[in-house]
Formats: structure tokens, sequence, C-alpha cells
């Protein structure tokens, strides 16, 4: 009976990596001993990343020209072998108490085909728990046949087809090394949204570029939280304000033809 359980309840887990050497090793670390297969699905990274990964027994790796966060992990959940899939960020871990969470929930016979379960980001010395940064449940573990990735990129996320549940626990996310990689993060997704946006044929406002930048900073600091957070949560506040306002002037730059595209996107990024 318990083996017939374990096979309909196979686990795959899908993480995507570029140059992801400081984070993969923990990564699969902590889903170890409850994914039957994990696939590493990598845009040809330039360190160490690989080496580490292979020296997991249950890591499948493979490579693939990188067009998008939405387009590689869906790639990467179609070579997922198991029923169902848990789909991680190199640079997030399992609490103990989640990986309890999943084993009931996977040898649990009910119509449930997707789980949202919540993400604690560690920023600046200490786990941002407002902000809007904390509780933020998303889709992550789902069957394969039943859910997709969508979204804008890179801030995507998973559709499901069928009733969702939520599940106890954590993903521990570590996205930032220091402010200074938090900064380049902003910088190189802001890229990647204003590029995506003109490319949709949305167009630059002056307006829109003053007032979203502000409105941003009340939504963090104060409707979400983020005064609750120190110092950390007013930063976070400032540095999502200026996110949105990089977005803006990005869009002037395509729109009045002083650039064509971002010096720091990859050169293959949204090319066929």
């Amino acid at each position: 009976m318990n083996s017939v359980y374990k096979k309909q309840a196979l686990l795959s887990v899908a993480i995507i990596t570029y140059n992801e050497e400081n984070n993969i090793y923990d990564c699969i670390q902590s889903c170890m001993d409850i994914a039957d297969e994990i696939i590493v699905l990598d845009s040809f990274s330039q360190d160490k990343t690989l080496d580490i990964a292979q020296s997991f027994q249950k890591v499948k790796i493979f490579q693939n020209k990188f067009k998008g966060h939405i387009e590689q992990k869906n790639k990467a959940i179609e070579l997922c072998e198991g029923v169902w899939v848990l789909s991680l960020d190199a640079d997030e871990r399992l609490t103990k108490e989640l990986r309890e969470s999943i084993n009931v929930a996977l040898l649990s016979d009910t119509d449930i085909v997707g789980y949202k379960l919540s993400r604690l980001t560690f920023h600046l010395g200490r786990f941002i728990k407002h902000s809007g940064w904390y509780p933020t449940y998303r889709y992550r573990l789902f069957k394969k046949n039943y859910a997709y990735w969508t979204g804008e990129n890179p801030h995507d996320y998973i559709t499901i087809q069928g009733k969702g549940k939520k599940l106890k626990g954590d993903i521990l996310h570590y996205s930032f090394k220091d402010l200074s990689h938090q900064i380049d993060t902003i910088n190189k997704f802001s890229s990647i949204v204003s590029f995506t946006r003109f490319q949709k044929g949305k167009s630059f406002s002056v307006f829109m570029s003053i007032l979203k930048p502000m409105a941003k900073f009340i939504e963090i600091y104060f409707i979400k939280g983020g005064f609750l957070d120190g110092y950390p949560g007013f930063v976070i506040a400032v540095s999502s304000a200026f996110s949105t306002f990089l977005k803006f002037s990005k869009m002037y730059e395509y729109q009045n033809k002083i650039i064509q595209r971002p010096s720091n996107l990859r050169e293959d990024y949204g090319k066929k």
C-alpha cells in the first residue's frame, strides 16, 4: 500500500540556475529528503554551479538557452518526470516544517492540484516579516499537468487549473548578499520589465513616473507595515519606489530612441 502511494506522489524539484555556486548546494540539500528527483535547468553557467549540483545523487542536469524567467521555468517543468513538481529558485531553502507539510500533502488522497507556500526573505541582517514581503503565498507545489508559470518577466507566478490550498512552513529566501547586490538586482529587473513592456507597445508617462514611485513608498512603508521592520523596512520602501521610478525612466529611453536595448541585459535575453 505504501509503495503505491509513494509511486503516485513522486515528487520532482525544478530549479533554474545561472552562476549560482553560492546558493545551489544549500537549495538542493534542503529538499533532498523529500524529492525523488531534482531537475537543474542551467543556462550555461560560467562558475562551479554544475560541479556542485552534480555531487548530489538525485540531481539531473540539463542546459537550455535563457529566453526569460517564465520560459525557462516552464521548460524545467517539462523536464520533470514526477506527478508532483516543486518549483524553487536557487536562493531558496525549505524549512523542516514545510518539508513535513509537503510529505503529508503528497500522501493525501484529495482533489487538490496545487499548494501555496509562504516565503520568508532574509535581508539586511534579519528576516523581513512585513513590508509586503511576508507572508506572500504563491503556488509552488503542483501536479505537473495542472499548472504553468505566467505573468511578466521577471515577476512571474504559477497559475493552477483546479483546486488549491495553503501549506504550513516557509521557503527561506536569501535573495541578496548585501545592499549592493539588491541595487544591482533592481537595476537588472527594472531593465527586464521596462524592455518587455516597451516591446508590448506600452508608452512612457511623465505623470505616472512621478506618482507611481511616491505611491509605492507609501504602500510599502505605511500600508504594508514596513516601519515594523525597522530601518531595513525603510530601505525596502525606498528601494521599491526607486525600482518603480527606474522602470518608467528606462521606458523614456526606448520611446525617445536614446537606446534600443538596456546595456545590462544578457545578449540572448528575449531572442528566439
